[in-house]
């Protein structure tokens, strides 16, 4: 049986807003998208972010097969305790050697725990969908983007990046947006596989994201109006009802990369075979 602990980096607060908003908050849709993939692995749920989580030791942390890190609001440049706990929490799983791997927060923890820098996206993020992703050549090779198509698009909703990846780390994707988009770090004897966009995400979350950030969209000109906000998240929930509908395609400018879910899981699927 496969035993994988999902770590959640969003706070009390922003469970309780997400759950609020979607239904679950970050660790239990992670949690979700991994049992439909593997039905049979025993999952565990913790938020290293709060100050009385459980705390797992670097024994601990062997016991699990994998740990899976969500994406949240977090900024990992922020001196904030719960930053710090957070850190603390992914150094201890590089030093326990378990496989990890992260999503968008999840990645840019990994990132600042090695060594390496993230920052505030200058004037510019990436909501919704993340376009053309692009392998590089050690992209092409590696088990994370097994069965990727040449060019692809993910769902993804970011206002941080990642400056710099750590020294010992390798470079996955990148599209025109943001640099790293997908990367492995190796550190202190672990390996992390990340992504900046979002596999475990379904459109229908991507729209309940997009319809909790208007000002930021708006602000940060990928949006004119509240009204073309609403509307980009409607096609989202759209496409989540009717994935092969052909039309939402030419609307979405996608193709079934972005609206199959067997696709837009790729990178997760991957990492599962891998842990195999």
């Amino acid at each position: 049986m496969l035993k994988v602990l999902v770590a959640e980096s969003e706070t009390v607060e922003e469970r309780e807003a997400r759950r609020a908003h979607a239904g679950k908050s970050a660790g239990e849709s992670y949690a979700a998208t991994l049992r439909q993939l593997r039905p049979d692995a025993e999952i565990t749920i913790v938020a290293p972010a709060d100050d009385d989580a459980p705390h797992y030791s670097v024994e601990a942390l062997r016991a699990f097969d994998a740990v899976f890190v969500t994406g949240s609001p977090l900024h990992v440049y922020d001196d904030t305790p719960e930053v710090a706990r957070q850190i603390a929490f992914m150094r201890r799983v590089f030093a326990s050697t378990t496989p990890s791997f992260g999503s968008c927060a999840g990645l840019q923890l990994a990132v600042a725990t090695a060594g390496g820098k993230v920052r505030r996206m200058p004037e510019r993020m990436e909501a919704g969908i993340a376009r053309r992703i692009t392998p590089t050549e050690a992209g092409r090779a590696h088990p994370l983007l097994a069965g990727r198509a040449p060019s692809w698009d993910a769902p993804a909703i970011h206002g941080d990046e990642v400056e710099q990846l750590p020294d010992d780390a390798t470079l996955l994707a990148s599209n025109a947006v943001t640099t790293v988009q997908a990367a492995e770090i190796r550190h202190d004897g672990g390996v992390f596989w990340g992504v900046q966009y979002h596999p475990e995400l379904t459109p229908g979350e991507i729209a309940v994201a997009l319809r909790r950030q208007v000002p930021d969209l708006i602000e940060a000109g990928l949006a004119s109006s509240e009204a073309a906000v609403l509307q980009r998240a409607d096609e989202l929930d759209a496409l989540q009802a009717e994935p092969e509908r052909r039309s939402l395609y030419w609307t979405l400018g996608i193709d079934r990369e972005f609206a199959i879910e067997a696709h837009r899981r790729t990178e997760l699927s991957n990492f599962l075979e891998w842990l195999g």
